[in-house]
This record gives structure tokens, sequence and C-alpha cells, in this order.
């Protein structure tokens, strides 16, 4: 007799797919594959052009759920409405901008049945970019020289102490490279306006790009990390195309953060690898990266592996991976109908 599979409500938000997107369609299709359970997919959409909602194959519901700056109040209503209806099991938020509303809400969804598998909070400010190098001398972890500022005329003492090329980053996204102090002050009022204040600038360290997906269980272990090396930027530094690595310095990189942090749930590590064999820790983003279906595919399903320990599983850590792994990222024009858009636009469901 077959044991039947157990079921669970899982909603995640992330859904858009644009040239810069957003994690959860790749976590869906992950999660997807694991045979352990079965899934009902609960998209949460910001916007009603999030492609992810209109996949159909992959969500079985959307609902437009308020902006972060809207506040964990306006958040945990509309979440209350959503899990009336849903009876949610588990939540995983993918977008940096949100997680601190829902790391602030934990413990209510926790009393209302909702699982989550977050950092804490001091967890998610050690590694915030406005924090990244002073956590960096704390655990010895090479990380670039950085200043944070809130007025453009702090550029020219920065440049002073830093040097040209800099590198302009927003709070949350977006990093400009600036070769003088007239496209340092460009990219000072493009972020601000984009992201708020403070603006990070920060050395600029010139070598090979690597990205290392990892997971930790919260306790100071790390259950699964994949070193994976650009093969293909966009104009905007993202990975369109990847290969998973076999180097050990990455993986022992990785799990060095998990255990100093004792990290709960999946993180990004973007490293620059110097040519003298130097990793510079760049940014550490605290949730899944847009490419983490290579996780599952290379071996160590990721999101599948957060969703178990969500749920009160234990899962052993991973230890080998298939290495020549490579994620191609392809554009498909998806076809729906204005009911659709209409639908989601008018009631907020779909």
């Amino acid at each position: 007799m077959t044991t039947p599979k157990k079921k669970i409500v899982i909603a995640v938000t992330g859904l858009n797919a644009i040239d810069s997107p957003g994690p959860g369609v790749a976590v869906i299709r992950a999660i997807r594959e694991c045979e352990d359970f079965e899934a009902r997919i609960i998209g949460l959409s910001y916007e009603s052009l999030e492609p992810g909602l209109y996949m159909h194959d992959l969500v079985d519901k959307t609902y437009q759920i308020p902006y972060p700056s809207a506040g964990t109040d306006t958040l945990l209503g509309r979440l209350t409405h959503i899990h009336d209806i849903e009876e949610l099991d588990l939540i995983i938020p993918n977008f940096d901008a949100e997680l601190f509303n829902f790391i602030k809400l934990r413990n209510k969804l926790k009393e209302m049945g909702i699982a989550t598998f977050l950092p804490d909070l001091d967890q998610f400010e050690a590694r915030d970019k406005v924090k990244l190098y002073e956590f960096g001398k704390k655990h010895d972890l090479m990380v670039p020289a950085d200043k944070i500022i809130f007025q453009a005329k702090e550029l020219v003492e920065t440049a002073k102490e830093l040097d040209f090329p800099l590198v302009v980053k927003g709070k949350f996204y977006d990093a400009i490279i600036a070769n003088t102090l007239e496209q340092a002050e460009k990219a000072f009022y493009k972020l601000q306006a984009k992201w708020g204040l403070p603006i990070i600038v920060q050395e600029f360290i010139n070598g090979t790009e690597i990205n290392i997906a990892a997971l930790g269980d919260g306790e100071g272990n790390t259950i699964s990390v994949i070193p994976m090396r650009k093969l293909y930027i966009t104009d905007k530094g993202k990975a369109w195309a990847g290969i998973t690595l076999d180097d050990d310095r990455y993986i022992d990189l990785a799990k060095k953060f998990i255990k100093a942090t004792k990290w709960r749930g999946g993180c990004e590590l973007e490293i620059m690898q110097t040519a003298d064999g130097k990793p510079y820790i760049m940014e550490v983003n605290p949730r899944f990266p847009a490419w983490i279906y290579l996780t599952a595919a290379a071996g160590q399903n990721q999101p599948a592996s957060l969703v178990k320990m969500a749920m009160g599983e234990k899962v052993e850590p991973f230890t080998d991976y298939e290495v020549g792994k490579i994620f191609v990222r392809y554009a498909w024009d998806l076809i729906t109908d204005i009911s659709e858009f209409q639908q989601i636009s008018g009631t907020g469901e779909l």
C-alpha cells in the first residue's frame, strides 16, 4: 500500500520574470520537482503583470499583496484574508525589500499555523550592505572597503579614500560602476530616486564573478552549497547563463558565513575572485537567487529542502552535486487573456 504524499499549501512571492527576474518562478519549479510531498502553490504578487501569476501550470492561485512600504499591519491583514481561504502551511518570501516585514510577522504567522524559514532580525541586519564591511572584519571574511553616504557632496572625500573606479550601490538593489566623479554623482541620484538613502560606495575589485547559493538550518550547519560562475551577464550585471563549479574554497567560504551567522534559510553570496585567488564577498543576498533552479538540476534541491525544514523535518546536509551543469535563461512570450489581467487588477485574485 502506497503512503499518500503530504499535502502542503505554500505561498511564494517574487513572481516577476523580467530581465532582472525575481526568484519566485525558479523556487516554484524546484518545489514542483520534489516527489516527497504534494504542493499547492499560492502566488503572492505586487503587480498585475508579474508573469508568474499567469503560469497556471506552476501557480494554482494568485493574490495581490500590499507593497512593503504599507507596513506589517496591512500585510498581516491581507495574509489573514488569504489564509482564511487557502489554509496556508508555509510562506517563502523572495525579495530583499519585503523580508523585514515578514521577519517581523514571523511569530504572528506561526500562531496562525503558517510556517516560515527565515533569518531572525539580527542575522538579517548583520549582512546588510550598510554593515557588510564591519561584518567581514569581525568574522575574518574578505569584504571590499566601503563608505556609507547620505549626500552627493560626500563623494569627493569618498573618491579620495577609495579611488576610482568606484561601485555605487542602492541599499536594496542595483550597482553602478563609476570611473569619474560626474558618473558617481549621476549614479548617486539615480539610486537615491529608486531606493532611497543611504547609498553605499564600495571599493572596486577586479576579477571573476562567482555566485554561491547556500542553505542554512539556523543552528550554524550548512545543508547545501552550490557555487556558480556567470557565463553571460546582462547590462544590469545579472547572470543570464552560469555553470556549477567544483571548488572547495567557495564551499568552505559559504560554510564559514553560515556558521558565523547561524543563518536560517536560503542566501546568495556574491563573490569577486581576484587574479591572485582572493575571494571577496561583494554582497550577501538574504534569500534564494533567481538562478536557484540550478541547485535542483545539479542534485541539491535547496527550495524543496527549505520546505522540509520549515515543516519540521530533519534534512541531512548534501555532499555531492553535478559539476559542469549549465543554465541558460531565455525569454518566452506567455499568452493570456485580457479577462485574467482585469480579474487580478480588479479583485486582487486570480
